[in-house]
């Protein structure tokens, strides 16, 4: 899983990072999750585009993110989990239809440290966070089969 491409500029330090709100680091943690996701996915079978689209979805949604946050909770460094946290307690998250405000608000941390670790330029550190998260969950998958 290659990351890499996508850092174009220098990587902050984890305070210039810090300096950022919650949702902006979200905004970004989405897009970069999503990447990841598509990436992985690509890469396991070359399958249709709507299947493609239909698996990124399912894992994208704010309660598999959430599920996902609590997998990696106990991996995290303070202040990997202190970032979550911010994210999860933002303010001014209005929540879709579509998901609960728990979990969207656990959704919202998860993203908000992974923007927070792409800006610091923490790729591998992604890499390892998502590797766990795609483990468990393809061996959830494997046992609901």
């Amino acid at each position: 899983m290659s990351i890499e491409f996508l850092q174009t500029q220098i990587p902050l330090t984890e305070d210039d990072a810090k300096q950022y709100s919650p949702l902006t680091l979200a905004f970004l943690g989405d897009s970069v999750y999503e990447v990841m996701v598509r990436e992985m996915l690509l890469r396991e079978a070359n399958r249709p585009a709507r299947e493609l689209h239909q698996q990124a979805v399912a894992h994208v949604r704010a309660a598999y993110q959430a599920e996902a946050a609590g997998r990696i909770a106990d991996m995290l460094t303070e202040t990997e989990a202190d970032i979550l946290r911010r994210g999860r307690n933002a303010s001014g998250i209005s929540v879709p239809k579509h998901a609960t405000p728990a979990d969207y608000r656990k959704a919202t941390g998860f993203e908000c440290l992974f923007g927070y670790l792409f800006l610091c330029g923490q790729t591998d550190r992604l890499r390892e966070l998502f590797a766990v998260i795609w483990q468990e969950s393809q061996q959830n998958q494997n046992f609901s089969e």
